[in-house]
């Protein structure tokens, strides 16, 4: 029955009685009272439904300490060890005796490191470990240290791998030490590695900056590979076919043994214009055969550099000086071929030199098709840097 219905329910039995006498009226009060009471208590439990209850209003009610009282106390579990363990191997799978194996976690209520080295079968086992983070180290000479990190979980059996793998040191610097003549001879097997189009040999010519001189054994043997090679044979051999079809050096005439002397001919010029230019000579004088290429700066003294580079050379020492090798070697290889040349055919000294001057010229024209042509179409050529003058 609602507040209402029940005044008017009192004001109704009120209706046949006189209220004049002091006695109703303070029955009628307290009535009155009664249900201002009733509707105070109503009001009160209506806003406590309705409206949250604070944690403030829980401990000023009582509510709050009977809570915590009536609160489920903390299970065993949450606080529950667990363990970390593995199996420590080196780099070819066998199991490794004796690594270091370092734990350490974060906390104040727990030891911050502990450390146990791998058994006889590469096992190690921590025990009664707190849960939270933890990292692991694991180290022994002649390994990089490798560190694990994790959270171990209440009451967890923790293994980070089925195995831990130990890789091998890497050291932050390695010193190699070599002799020039050591390093010589690597640049000079990967020149003799040189060809154009990958077909024609190109070994004269040199991409290292600053590479190391040549001793005379390896120039010897540069001058030697380079007139035996197949190519250069193939070369001198249709050499000799143009000029027996141009009935050039008539004086060799012609069929089979016509062009058995042309070939040979040429062969002896290549062989010993080489071998006097770029091994003899160049031995005894200690000057570098070799053409430096350049590669960088302007085109005018890219030109500049590849034409001066037909009258001089870098010595044996680093310093540039005229090419006597190569100017001389060509005067000698002139003169000595008068002794297998036909008759009416064999220059004079005057001629000789004519044919240095012209065979300086032809120099200076493969430079420039060296510096800015051949590089182009020689595959496999490792990138070392520019060379300086």
């Amino acid at each position: 029955m609602g507040l209402i219905g029940f005044s008017t329910k009192l004001s109704g039995a009120r209706s046949g009685t006189s209220l004049g006498t002091a006695d109703t009226r303070l029955r009628a009060v307290g009535r009155i009272l009664l249900c201002l009471a009733i509707f105070g208590v109503a009001i009160q439990a209506w806003s406590q439904q309705t409206s949250p209850v604070t944690t403030e209003d829980k401990v000023l009610s009582g509510t709050g300490k009977d809570a915590a009282q009536n609160a489920a106390p903390s299970t065993p579990a949450q606080h529950a060890a667990g363990s970390i363990h593995g199996v420590v191997v080196g780099r070819e799978g066998d199991v490794y005796e004796g690594a270091n194996v370092e734990l350490v976690q974060s906390g104040s209520d727990v030891p911050t490191q502990r450390s146990v080295a791998s058994d006889s079968m590469g096992e190690f086992d921590f025990a009664d470990v707190p849960s939270g983070a933890f990292e692991l180290t694991i180290s022994s000479n002649g390994f990089a240290p490798q560190v694990i990190s994790g959270v171990l979980h209440p009451g967890e059996n923790y293994e980070p791998k089925p195995v831990v793998l130990l890789p091998i040191a890497v050291k932050s610097e390695v010193r190699v030490t070599a002799s020039e003549e050591e390093i010589a001879a690597e640049q000079l097997h990967e020149e003799e590695k040189q060809r154009v189009l990958g077909v024609i040999p190109n070994f004269y010519v040199t991409y290292v900056p600053n590479a190391p001189p040549l001793t005379s054994g390896q120039k010897f043997s540069l001058a030697w590979k380079s007139t035996v090679d197949p190519v250069t044979v193939l070369i001198g051999g249709m050499s000799a076919g143009i000029e027996q079809a141009t009935n050039s050096f008539s004086g060799y005439g012609q069929g089979a043994q016509g062009y058995a002397k042309r070939f040979g001919a040429n062969m002896s010029d290549n062989f010993i214009g080489t071998m006097i230019g770029s091994a003899m000579l160049p031995s005894l004088l200690k000057q570098d055969p070799r053409y430096f290429y350049k590669g960088t700066g302007t085109i005018r003294s890219r030109i500049f550099y590849a034409i001066a580079n037909s009258v001089i050379c870098k010595g044996d020492n680093g310093r540039w000086q005229m090419n006597y090798s190569a100017i001389s070697g060509g005067l000698a290889a002139g003169a000595i071929s008068n002794l297998y040349y036909p008759a009416a055919n064999r220059s004079g000294v005057a001629l000789s030199f004519e044919n240095a001057a012209i065979g300086t010229a032809e120099g200076a024209v493969q430079n420039l098709v060296q510096e800015f042509i051949v590089r182009r179409f020689t595959p496999g050529i490792p990138n070392y840097g520019s060379s300086k003058p």
